[in-house]
């Protein structure tokens, strides 16, 4: 079953035998409709740069006479997305997951700039701000066009291999204990659970990229780039103020993750059951789920982005009514701070920001992911098809 206005059935177009030879090379393509525009066309060339060619142009105009034909035989014979398990290996995931993490956090960056700053305890009243437009207005207009963007390549090197450990291991796991728990059918249980071992390994390789991040995306950072706030952090704190905020990471991701995986592997079933790529239902699904789980973990968010930057405002407050002047260490603490300076509402300072960054982020997230495993997986496909034809020729 297919849903309207949520899933689009893909389409699939292969050139007659009898085409010229510029043709030959292309009908293996698939034209796959996004957002209602057909790109696969374009894209097929970069999926195919990413894996490698099996023999040369001459040799596969030959081969796909013949695989034409048996195409030919019925639209069955065409393998479905997740019809193709031999083909999507481990680097396949890796290489997906590394691209589609990399465009999520660049394309979102200047929403998760103001999202950290609208989750300052003690603002500088210069810093203060209604909503996510206005944030961005002032910044640009007061800051520079560019500030927004600060700290983007410190997230990007760390997004791509903490999103390829992430997808590569939920999808070996997910699939292990799936057949574990609940042969030939999914399991919420497995899904939940390879979740949290992914977002140990995600937040073990990006807890040191979002900890400069946030300090350079603060109002009035002292940093003049992502080398200067290293050294000067590594310095100043010690190697484990990159990992200050881990723990605290992890309890806020592992819940977050729960609900984020389960809730698109469930809408997956609703509204794409038979698991086509549906770059629709991918999308909406992953928004979905991201708004949900961003909703229900923004407490530990806020005490996350208080123990990365340390704020020197909030420091001093908690500083003058303890008696002494000390950093936020733990999650307890970080916890009794944001109530002591906020109160009930401090836990969900940047609420809206947090749900509108990470809805369009899952949504990107997945969407690409699920572009790049199945581009690839069928080009990997189509080259063994090719190859076992050949030798059987």
């Amino acid at each position: 079953m297919e849903t309207d206005g949520f899933v689009r059935k893909r389409r699939m177009t292969a050139e007659t035998a009898g085409g010229d030879a510029g043709v030959a090379g292309a009908s293996a393509g698939a034209e796959v409709r996004w957002l209602g525009g057909r790109f696969w066309g374009v894209s097929e060339s970069i999926v195919s740069s990413l894996t490698p060619r099996i023999g040369g142009e001459s040799q596969l105009q030959s081969v796909d006479v013949v695989c034409e034909a048996q195409e030919a035989q019925g639209e069955d014979s065409e393998p479905d997305y997740e019809g193709l398990p031999q083909g999507a290996s481990t680097s396949t995931h890796m290489l997906a997951g590394a691209v589609a993490g990399i465009m999520e956090h660049c394309l979102m960056f200047p929403i998760d700039c103001v999202k950290t700053r609208m989750q300052s305890l003690q603002p500088d009243p210069a810093a203060r701000y209604k909503n996510v437009m206005d944030a961005l207005r002032r910044i640009v207009a007061t800051e520079g066009v560019w500030r927004p963007l600060r700290g983007l390549n410190a997230t990007a090197i760390g997004a791509g291999p903490a999103h390829a450990l992430y997808f590569a291991s939920y999808e070996k796991l997910k699939k292990t204990l799936s057949d574990t728990i609940h042969p030939g059918a999914n399991s919420h249980l497995a899904n939940g659970a390879a979740g949290c071992v992914a977002t140990l390994l995600h937040d073990a390789a990006m807890n040191p990229a979002e900890v400069v991040k946030q300090r350079m995306q603060m109002f009035k950072s002292p940093y003049r780039g992502v080398l200067d706030c290293v050294g000067a952090v590594w310095q100043r704190e010690g190697p484990a103020a990159f990992y200050r905020s881990y723990t605290t990471q992890l309890t806020m991701n592992v819940p977050f993750q729960v609900f984020h995986f389960m809730t698109y592997e469930y809408l997956q079933e609703l509204l794409n059951p038979h698991r086509l790529y549906n770059p629709s239902s991918h999308m909406v699904s992953g928004a979905l789920a991201g708004a949900i789980a961003a909703a229900a973990t923004t407490p530990l968010d806020v005490c996350k982005t208080l123990l990365n930057t340390q704020e020197s405002h909030t420091l001093s407050s908690a500083g003058q009514s303890q008696g002494a002047h000390r950093q936020i260490s733990g999650l307890v603490h970080a916890f009794r701070t944001v109530y002591r300076l906020g109160g009930l509402q401090g836990f969900f300072k940047g609420a809206q920001a947090r749900v509108i960054y990470q809805m369009p982020s899952t949504a990107i997230s997945w969407s690409v992911y699920e572009f790049f495993k199945y581009g690839l997986t069928k080009h990997q496909h189509n080259n063994m098809r090719i190859q076992h034809i050949k030798a059987e020729v």
